[in-house]
């Protein structure tokens, strides 16, 4: 006569127990969810660290700088042996140490030039981690032109705020800007490249506590949207750490903001490559509209630089952010230069010969194709093998 073995009751929970128990709690969105989370500073790390360990399956990160020894004292992700390399990969190699199942896409480059607009596209949340007006203002018309909510926050010493938009539904970034904060942008688009890329150098006084409640509230907002909560969409939170004190904003949606209405359909083919001349979106548009007036970059691109001292024209097709210390300066005299962009070409300009790439565009764009009110948004494929690229970039060791 056998015995029977008894049943083995395994007491270990699993690496989620304690998330799942709670009522509204679904692990598989979290699972699923795709969120990208634009910088990688103080704010960003505290952002990254909390949705690695809520499990958030799939995460692509947007950073063009590179970690320094300041950043160590607030950044809980990075190591000293991180030092002069990518913050992007930095951060997603530690994010696979927290939690080994993400899926992490760092994404080296500046967020306006270099961040392809198919990236909004693919996230269900975006969430801005960044220290300035205009990449804000990049980053809402995006998720407006891609329909994603996002979730801006930012720091400063003691203080932060967290604000949510999900524009044309609530009211969005560019809603609560007032005269002054346009002023501002207006004023650092009016100076030359020169004095911008000074201007950009200029650093936040932030503390790894502010990031810390800040990011948590960000993160927090992500798990929100991903389980169908309205939580703070349209609405902002104030934190004030010195006096000890925090408050809601209700925003309003602002009469003349131009990101309350329907936006155009946006469509995508696997032939449409990074690398293939864009006389085949042209025609693919002309066919789809009935005939094509312009393809529309929704950037601005620099077609050359020119030496108002000398009249030396430099090509370069590059966006602005792009551009090294020396094609500021003209190379026959060196005066400072003067940059002549494009927003657009036409089906005839012979540059529709040339593919995305070479004219300066992102992996992963859209171009939006326009007959007279009409206009087609056209998603530029990712090149392929690009998920292996990524693997392989947070596996290798870096050198600066």
């Amino acid at each position: 006569m056998s015995v029977p073995h008894p049943e083995v009751v395994s007491l270990a929970e699993g690496r989620f127990a304690r998330l799942e128990a709670i009522e509204w709690w679904d692990q598989r969105r979290l699972t699923a969810a795709k969120v990208l989370v634009i910088g990688a500073g103080a704010l960003g790390n505290e952002v990254l660290k909390n949705l690695a360990l809520l499990g958030v399956g799939h995460v692509a990160i947007a950073d063009q700088d590179h970690v320094e020894l300041s950043n160590l004292s607030r950044s809980v992700l990075f190591r000293e042996s991180d030092e002069g390399q990518p913050k992007a990969l930095c951060a997603a190699r530690a994010l696979q140490e927290i939690y080994p199942g993400i899926r992490v896409y760092p994404l080296v480059g500046n967020v306006i030039a270099e961040l392809g607009l198919g990236w909004f596209r693919w996230a269900d949340v975006v969430v801005g981690a960044l220290d300035n007006r205009e990449a804000r203002v990049f980053v809402n018309s995006a998720c407006a032109r891609m329909d994603r909510p996002w979730v801006d926050g930012g720091i400063e010493v003691l203080q932060g705020i967290v604000r949510a938009f999900y524009p044309p539904r609530t009211p969005c970034y560019e809603c609560t800007m007032s005269k002054v904060d346009w002023d501002l942008i207006d004023k650092r688009r009016s100076c030359s490249l020169v004095a911008r890329r000074a201007m950009a150098q200029r650093g936040t006084p932030t503390t790894p506590t502010s990031a810390s409640v800040i990011g948590a509230i960000q993160a927090q907002e992500v798990v929100k949207i991903l389980h169908g909560m309205d939580g703070m969409l349209g609405r902002g939170f104030f934190f004030d750490g010195q006096h000890h004190s925090s408050y809601g904003i209700d925003y309003q949606i602002h009469e003349d903001c131009p990101w309350h209405e329907a936006q155009p359909e946006i469509v995508s083919s696997p032939d449409w490559k990074w690398e293939s001349p864009l006389a085949i979106l042209a025609k693919e548009a002309e066919a789809r509209l009935g005939g094509l007036d312009a393809l529309d970059f929704g950037r601005e691109i620099v077609e050359r630089m020119e030496c108002l001292a000398c009249g030396l024209h430099t090509p370069v097709w590059r966006a602005a952010e792009q551009l090294g210390e020396h094609e500021l300066h003209c190379s026959s005299c060196g005066a400072e230069c003067s940059p002549r962009v494009v927003h657009s070409l036409t089906p005839a300009h012979p540059a529709m010969q040339r593919s995305a790439r070479e004219l300066g565009l992102p992996e992963r764009d859209v171009l939006w194709a326009r007959r007279g009110e009409r206009q087609l948004g056209m998603e530029l494929a990712a090149e392929s093998g690009f998920e292996d690229r990524c693997q392989q970039q947070q596996n290798q060791n870096i050198t600066p």
